[in-house]
């Protein structure tokens, strides 16, 4: 049996009838867009928070490019942000109009380098836009003084910590409005795309339902503010709600995963996740480094095992972005980082066998390099 980084199909088996039941409901329901399962999805995603509102969308992607519109990103703006992040980050960025701002990161976490952020700031800086990357939280007092004494947003990228926290808070709850991905392969997945901003803020949440709506507010085909159409599906809100429920045992098995590959690893060449302090990481990924990397990454395959890269190129070194300027060496950990780093399989329903598979095949290849 060959090995992915992730795979699904044995979460659908253990889940099977619970999954085609919320599809069943949904069919029977009556209404396929916008009905009781997205706005009871909604309420409970936020509750889960302890935030006022969810708004829910098609995609991740748009979950940021609506949060930095309902934000009053506009045009000519500047977004503070880093590049060892998925490109629809930065792509969500662009949309609104806004030019990203990079900073560098920790060589340790991969997480933001906020020592580097007050440097970055200019007079079209409107908002800091920290990436929880991986399952773990920027470190967010810095970037909450920032904002402060700036008069800035912070948005959190959440689409990699659903459920993460940082000295006990939830990654979504420390910002003005926070994006979340519900692709399939994230800790709380759909079985397709989907997304969601939360929020306590009220015109936030009403600048959302607008904009995910082409821009009506009250009456249809009324537009007042011109927007999008963005709306996630009954049928994917209806199984993310059945999920909601199992949310905090995705967690733990999860944690159950990355505590075994950190005992049966530790003593090898390795360099292994490390928790930034006041973190409680949901390991989204196991993101390891090795400097011979491709090497170990192409012989793992005679193992029948396929690892990953995530992410190989920094969004600063892509062809799209070459007009940001950033040459090869402005980001230098960024860039150290993308070349060492690789994902082992990880996901809930990974099994101890199957993980027993992918442990005994890393450590000899690691034997042999």
């Amino acid at each position: 049996m060959t090995m992915y980084v992730w795979d699904y199909r044995q979460e659908y088996e253990n889940e099977r009838e619970e999954i085609l039941d919320a599809v069943d409901t949904v069919f029977r329901s009556g209404q396929l867009i916008l009905g009781e399962s997205v706005r009871s999805f909604e309420r409970e995603y936020a509750a889960y928070h302890g935030v006022d509102a969810c708004v829910s969308c098609d995609n991740g992607t748009n979950a940021i490019v609506l949060g930095l519109r309902a934000l009053g990103v506009r045009p000519g703006d500047e977004v503070i942000t880093v590049s060892n992040t998925a490109a629809p980050t930065i792509v969500a960025i662009d949309q609104v109009g806004a030019t990203p701002v990079f900073v560098d990161i920790c060589p340790r976490t991969y997480l933001m380098d906020t020592d580097q952020v007050a440097s970055a700031i200019t007079e079209r800086t409107s908002c800091l836009l920290p990436v929880h990357l991986y399952g773990q939280c920027v470190d967010m007092a810095p970037l909450e003084e920032l904002a402060r004494e700036h008069g800035l947003a912070i948005f959190e990228d959440c689409a990699q910590s659903h459920g993460a926290r940082h000295h006990g808070r939830l990654a979504g709850t420390m910002g003005k409005a926070a994006a979340f991905s519900f692709y399939p392969t994230k800790v709380l997945g759909a079985y397709g795309d989907g997304g969601a901003t939360i929020t306590s803020d009220p015109e936030v949440e009403a600048n959302l339902r607008r904009l995910r709506y082409y821009g009506m507010d009250k009456e249809y085909y009324v537009v007042t503010t011109p927007g999008h159409n963005s709306r996630l599906d009954e049928v994917h809100a209806e199984i993310l709600r059945r999920k909601l429920r199992r949310f905090d045992r995705y967690l733990a098995d999860r944690r159950r995963v990355a505590a075994r590959y950190a005992e049966a690893l530790s003593d090898t060449e390795l360099i292994l996740p490390e928790i930034a302090e006041g973190n409680d990481h949901v390991y989204y990924l196991y993101v390891v480094r090795h400097p011979r990397r491709d090497e170990i990454i192409e012989r793992m395959k005679s193992y029948d095992v396929m690892l990953n890269v995530s992410y190989r190129w920094p969004v600063h070194t892509m062809t799209g972005f070459a007009h940001l300027g950033y040459g090869q060496g402005s980001l230098p950990y960024t860039e150290k980082l993308a070349d060492e780093i690789f994902s082992l399989p990880m996901y809930s329903s990974l099994s101890a066998d199957l993980q027993d598979k992918v442990i005994s095949a890393l450590r000899e290849v690691l034997a042999t390099l």
